[in-house]
């Protein structure tokens, strides 16, 4: 259906036009996914995939939207953001990766 809001792949929930949001390269663009495939996402998902992956990991492992919603933490946080409204975005970032 025509002017229906895209749906975040990690997530599933819709993209309202008015909400922030980003795309996100499959393949990291310094990992060789320069030109590659994105998908667009809701900042909140991404700063999340960000925060919770290298860019080694997501270009080795990590390189289609399932196996990111795969991730147990990933997966953790999906659960959670699935019960907020699709124009949900904090203000602050959860804790980075654990190097």
């Amino acid at each position: 259906m025509d002017g229906a809001a895209p749906i975040c792949p990690l997530c599933k929930r819709p993209i309202p036009p008015d909400v922030p949001q980003s795309r996100h390269h499959l393949v990291p663009r310094l990992r060789g996914g320069k030109g590659g495939e994105t998908v667009l996402l809701h900042h909140v998902c991404h700063k999340e995939i960000h925060a919770t992956l290298s860019e080694t990991e997501l270009a080795r492992d990590y390189a289609t939207p399932e196996a990111l919603r795969g991730h147990p933490r990933l997966a953790k946080f999906i659960a959670w953001v699935a019960k907020r409204p699709p124009e949900f975005n904090p203000k602050t970032a959860g804790p980075r990766r654990r190097r």
